[in-house]
């Protein structure tokens, strides 16, 4: 029997964060008073002090501000494969229309 991965939102991800960096709470407290592994914890404030100090971080991102990075970063790959594809169409037309 495989045991279930437990999935938490951002919002809640960032409370705990702020539990441990504003109320000076340990990881192993939160962890034990919510139920929550240790190793996530110490993930997301890593995380979180990732993205504070403008890296991209592991991980889906907590921040809104990281959030609207990585969507204009997979908008900005989807476009320029968009780009390549119409360049090769459009030199590939040129050459049929000789």
């Amino acid at each position: 029997m495989t045991k279930q991965r437990k999935k938490f939102d951002t919002s809640f991800k960032l409370e705990v964060v702020r539990m441990i960096q504003e109320q000076g709470l340990s990881a192993q407290h939160v962890s034990q008073s919510m139920g929550i592994g240790q190793t996530a914890i110490r993930r997301w404030v890593t995380q979180y002090k990732a993205e504070q100090s403008g890296q991209r971080g592991i991980g889906n991102p907590l921040t809104a501000e990281q959030q609207r990075v990585r969507q204009l970063e997979q908008e900005n790959r989807r476009l320029r494969m968009d780009v390549d594809i119409l360049k090769k169409a459009s030199a590939f037309f040129a050459r049929e229309l000789k």
